[in-house]
């Protein structure tokens, strides 16, 4: 908290130190120190101290003490001291006063108010299976033990990365829990697939980011176990899990011609196709059979006996494919394209702005103060000289477009905002003394300066 003029008054007692004074400063923002007094120094830094080494401690403290102490229990002790072993000690301290000489897991947990690991393992194995049914009664289950929501979605973050720390053995270490939570971690850790890991984790930060401008935050999280539900359709963790990525996927239809039979598969409207298939098993049988060829109605486009291939029954198909889309083009309705003239344009233009006069003030002022010019392919051409008023024209177009459209019978009408620059010759001179108010009303009306000579006025 010194200034760094109380650091310069404090060098000068520094540089000549009483024989018998010792100064030690403690700090936790060394930067903050400056260079002159840091060069003086001895430093020594302490980091935080490790939960294994803590949890050390308060075994050694409880046999001391003849209590009976969880080894999970005093873990998760040292998890919520955050490196300080004094902490550790007073929350120590409090289990035991509410919990005797015997101390449990689950005491530890109860008494602060910690949400226990197996809700966050049944939950990893919904996920994996799909189960939301399951999904929602945990997390049901977890809000009626008074856990907050947001907790629970960070808990959750922890949760999957702990398994994706479990996946290499090199980083096994720096998972800091109990020995026997370990082997559970572990364990479920083989069941997900690295990607599995990697998009929980994105879910769940997401939702932890957008928790506080969530309105109802319940849905945000139901939403959030949905989207993890459903991961193992994109990801596959193991044999056990593996669910189809795509669903009704068909391999495309080919037609197969062998020497005793022709058998063909094309997708077709029903008619075409029973044509088709009639015209193709007639001259098989015509060329089989012994008798003359009997010839049955043929529509467009049926193949000949001499010409039985692949590349004929597929131009015999995709004809009136042709045909039918050409019908259909046909039934469109055409657009509206009626012709109309400036006059019109701008009694239109007047009259949309007096529909929104009351509704929306700033787009009303901003239409008044404009005019539109037709120009040519019926495009609209909208001058401003403000780049404020281009971007709410842009952002109004649409409801504009649409209203011109209709008012004017024209579908093919388009607006064209344009941010024309003043030149230096036309900007105006601002009006700022009673002189330049009067040659510029003399401007507009000239017999002012008569008005000013036959009655002898003049300027203060």
């Amino acid at each position: 908290m010194l200034s760094s003029q109380a650091f310069n008054a404090f060098l000068k007692t520094l540089e000549e130190p009483p024989a018998h004074a010792v100064f030690i400063l403690a700090t936790t923002e060394k930067h903050k120190i400056i260079p002159t007094i840091l060069s003086r120094c001895q430093i020594f830094d302490f980091n935080r101290i490790t939960i294994e080494d803590i949890a050390k401690h308060l075994l050694f403290v409880a046999n001391s003490e003849k209590i009976n102490a969880d080894a999970d229990a005093l873990t998760v002790i040292a998890q919520k001291a955050d490196g300080s072993l004094r902490d550790s000690l007073s929350i120590f301290d409090q289990i035991v006063s509410f919990s005797g000489t015997n101390i449990s897991y689950k005491d530890v947990i109860s008494n602060l108010n910690i949400l226990d690991y197996e809700y966050y393992r049944k939950l990893t194995e919904a996920f994996l299976n799909g189960d939301i049914s399951t999904a929602f009664l945990l997390f049901d289950e977890i809000l009626s033990e008074g856990f907050d929501a947001q907790y629970f979605i960070t808990g959750l973050s922890e949760y999957f990365r702990d398994l994706l720390v479990c996946k290499d053995k090199e980083t096994l270490r720096l998972l800091e829990v109990g020995a026997n939570i370990k082997e559970v971690y572990k364990t479920q850790s083989e069941k997900c697939s690295i990607a599995f890991l990697y998009k929980a984790l994105n879910v769940t930060s997401k939702c932890d980011v957008t928790y506080k401008i969530a309105i109802n935050k319940r849905l945000l999280i139901e939403i959030a176990l949905l989207d993890l539900c459903s991961l193992n359709n994109e990801f596959d963790t193991s044999s056990s899990f593996v669910k189809p990525a795509t669903t009704n996927v068909q391999a495309p239809k080919t037609a197969v011609v062998e020497k005793p039979q022709v058998s063909v598969q094309v997708p077709a409207e029903p008619k075409i196709q029973a044509t088709a298939q009639h015209s193709v098993s007639a001259s098989i049988s015509q060329k089989m059979a012994t008798t003359p060829p009997v010839q049955a109605p043929k529509p467009e486009n049926v193949v000949r006996e001499s010409s039985i291939s692949l590349k004929g029954l597929t131009n015999t198909v995709k004809e009136p494919e042709v045909k039918l889309e050409s019908a259909k083009e046909e039934t469109k309705t055409p657009e509206k394209n009626n012709v109309f003239t400036q006059s019109d344009l701008t009694n239109s233009w007047n009259e949309y702005s007096e529909s929104i006069k009351n509704s929306e003030s700033r787009l009303y002022s901003i239409l008044t103060q404009t005019s539109p010019e037709l120009s040519e392919n019926n495009a609209i051409i909208v001058n401003t000289t403000v780049s404020l008023q281009a971007d709410v024209l842009k952002q109004a177009k649409p409801q504009i477009l649409e209203f011109l459209r209709k008012n004017l019978e024209n579908e093919s009408i388009d607006i064209l905002v344009k941010i024309v620059e003043e030149t230096k010759g036309n900007e105006s001179k601002k009006i700022y003394t009673s002189i330049d108010k009067y040659k510029y009303l003399n401007e507009q009306n000239p017999e002012l300066d008569n008005l000013k000579n036959q009655f002898s006025l003049d300027f203060n």
